[in-house]
């Protein structure tokens, strides 16, 4: 069974396609404003995001460009009332992978939702992207961020990032890192892995009022998978 996530703020369209999808199989999570809509994309795990343009707070045009720039590549089916190539170029612009005018049949909808799954599961074979929380590591194109916000990573930060990543919620220890990370022939202590992992904390949780680095005392580190106060 695959997850849609629906983004639409119609009191009647909304709730019928959670209806018309679920009766398809499908998990349908709907929610009906652009802030929560790519909130719950970045958090979730889903096949593919129907997401209408006339959003209240964040359009879909906002919406979809947040979850490129995110480095999400989950196939996006945008929904809206405007007819017109303008329109149409606008919302394929900002990273959409299909445009569905209002109003429009079952039939057709479905169509497109299978051509859109059929095709991201072909484009993300062989792709791997961790996620712990809202913190998400892309391993094809070696980006990492929280949320819409992606990091400037030195190739040793992603490193360790991605060491954490892998199994969030579970300690690494310093030693870990340190074969992992460094080469071989690196003699020094762990104590380099301790300034790596500070400047870490810098681009990874200064910026945001949760922290996803701990510290696992006289052990090594560990990648919180929910949201921690700091």
């Amino acid at each position: 069974m695959q997850d849609i996530l629906v983004v639409e703020d119609d009191p009647q369209l909304g709730p019928a396609l959670r209806r018309g999808l679920t009766a398809e199989g499908y998990r349908v999570e709907l929610v009906r404003d652009g802030n929560t809509g790519l909130e719950r994309a970045l958090a979730g795990d889903h096949a593919l995001i129907v997401l209408d343009i006339m959003l209240p707070g964040l359009n879909g045009y906002r919406v979809c460009a947040a979850l490129r720039s995110a480095g999400l590549r989950t196939p996006v089916l945008m929904l809206t009332a405007k007819d017109g190539e303008y329109d149409e170029a606008e919302g394929l612009d900002t990273g959409a992978d299909d445009y569905l005018v209002k109003p429009f049949s079952s039939v057709v909808l479905l169509a497109r939702l299978r051509a859109l799954l059929r095709r991201g599961t072909t484009a993300t074979a062989g792709r791997s992207v961790l996620r712990a929380g809202d913190l998400w590591v892309d391993l094809t194109l070696h980006r990492a961020g929280r949320g819409p916000v992606e990091f400037a990573l030195t190739p040793k930060e992603f490193a360790i990032l991605t060491c954490l990543a892998r199994t969030p919620d579970h300690p690494v220890s310093k030693e870990e890192i340190l074969d992992e990370v460094w080469d071989p022939a690196y003699t020094g202590g762990t104590a380099i892995v301790e300034v790596y992992i500070s400047a870490l904390r810098k681009k990874v949780d200064a910026p945001f009022a949760t922290h996803s680095i701990e510290t696992v005392r006289g052990y090594g580190y560990r990648l919180t998978n929910r949201d921690q106060p700091r």
